[in-house]
């Protein structure tokens, strides 16, 4: 793939941590409609990745574009504005509330709760709110406060308000960690679905999950990109084996 076919291109990039070197020389390019996986070992500055493409962490050298123009320089907020969505480890959602409130406010770009709870309680949307419930499985928990969904449920509440926003890109932080295996499979079609309409890119531990959701996988180790290819030319490659993998490949635990 060439820079100029690329959406996100991550070009040789750079992180320090006084002094510590999180990520070093690393280059991504990633398709519009693509899902890519970001694998390898605690450490390997796989959530640092994310974080410098979303604008959290500053480059101390290298260029991100996106959409064919140079974003790291912009703050989180420009970046985010974009087209660039992100799901943490950590699920933020508005606990106290529904989760038809939750997704209601989701859709807004305006700050303001209870004044969006009533702008969107008078308009003729509830159709959409109903719609991204029905996606990410939440159509019949839409009046469930968010605090009484279960953890997976949490997830995919998350997951839908950042689909409010339809984003062109979404970077996810191990979206099944904590999910029951049930939880995971329905994870995975629901990324499947997203692909193609969404751009993805998913870090994750969970290789079973990466089976069934890879197109292509982006392999880091000490900070750089160790490889990168389809699961068959991952799952031959030495050197990754060595560092993450060992002799079980990739496949279901």
């Amino acid at each position: 793939m060439t820079k100029a076919s690329a959406q996100l291109v991550v070009d040789k990039a750079k992180v320090s941590f006084s002094g510590f070197v999180a990520v070093s020389d690393l280059t991504l390019r990633v398709a519009q409609g693509e899902l890519r996986c970001l694998i390898g070992p605690n450490g390997a500055g796989k959530t640092t990745a994310l974080d410098l493409i979303c604008g959290k962490t500053r480059l101390a050298a290298g260029e991100v574009y996106f959409q064919d123009k140079p974003i790291h320089r912009l703050s989180e907020h420009a970046i985010a504005r974009t087209g660039i969505g992100r799901k943490f480890q950590v699920p933020s959602v508005f606990r106290d509330l529904s989760v038809r409130d939750n997704l209601q406010i989701g859709r807004s770009a305006s700050p303001g709760v209870l004044s969006n709870l009533f702008r969107f309680r008078q308009s003729r949307d509830k159709a959409d709110i109903e719609r991204l419930a029905e996606l990410v499985g939440l159509e019949d928990e839409l009046g469930t406060p968010a605090a009484h969904l279960s953890h997976g449920q949490t997830q995919w509440l998350e997951i839908a308000l950042i689909l409010a926003q339809n984003p062109l890109l979404i970077l996810m932080d191990e979206p099944t960690a904590g999910m029951t295996q049930q939880e995971t499979k329905k994870t995975a079609d629901l990324f499947c679905r997203l692909r193609g309409k969404h751009t993805l890119i998913v870090v994750e531990h969970d290789m079973g999950f990466v089976r069934d959701i890879a197109q292509t996988i982006s392999v880091m180790h000490q900070g750089k990109l160790l490889a990168e290819g389809r699961i068959s030319e991952i799952e031959s490659n030495q050197a990754v084996r060595d560092a993450y993998l060992g002799s079980g490949g990739i496949g279901h635990a």
